[in-house]
């Protein structure tokens, strides 16, 4: 009896000690980015939930996905100023072949610890050819804390590892 309640109690530590994450792609890619090509990303409006705006919580966004996009173009730069369309008609397809508009749909940050609830997340990536005007790629992914994190994690701490994956998944 012992054993199975030390199995128990190991199995409930290890599956509240992984984030987790899903991906949803409302239009897939077609061919593969080329890794020469710059990317130029804007910055999407901080995230909300319920009255809470979090502060700089775009600027962490747009740079996990600067990130994850330099370890395949030579050129990638965010850019402020900015966003949607009116960044998409006056890039400077000279430097850029790809504009990447994130946003973010999702933003709940929680004492997990002591709530059991856990931080969440939820990014869009909308990924348009510079030249052509055309959306490539239309995705969004989800992450959720773990549940044990002693207090040490933040929203901002699930952008790296979904965003990473994703973007290598647009290169070959």
């Amino acid at each position: 009896m012992k054993t199975k309640l030390l199995y128990l109690f190991l199995a409930i530590l290890v599956t509240g000690c992984a984030s987790t994450y899903k991906y949803k792609e409302f239009q897939s890619i077609e061919t593969k980015l080329d890794r020469s090509k710059g990317v130029l990303i804007s910055t999407p409006k901080d995230g909300l939930y319920g009255n809470t705006q979090y502060h700089n919580s775009g600027r962490m966004t747009a740079n996990a996905v600067r990130a994850a996009f330099s370890k395949y173009s030579s050129r990638v730069d965010v850019i402020n100023t900015c966003h949607g369309d009116d960044c998409l008609n006056s890039i400077d397809t000279e430097k850029y072949g790809y504009y990447v508009r994130p946003e973010i749909l999702h933003w709940e940050e929680r004492a997990t610890e002591w709530t059991g609830l856990p931080d969440r997340i939820e990014i869009q990536l909308v990924i348009h050819d510079a030249v052509t005007k055309n959306e490539l790629v239309n995705s969004s992914y989800t992450g959720k804390s773990k549940w044990a994190t002693f207090g040490g994690d933040h929203p901002q701490d699930l952008l790296p590892e979904p965003t990473n994956q994703y973007v290598s998944s647009l290169y070959q």
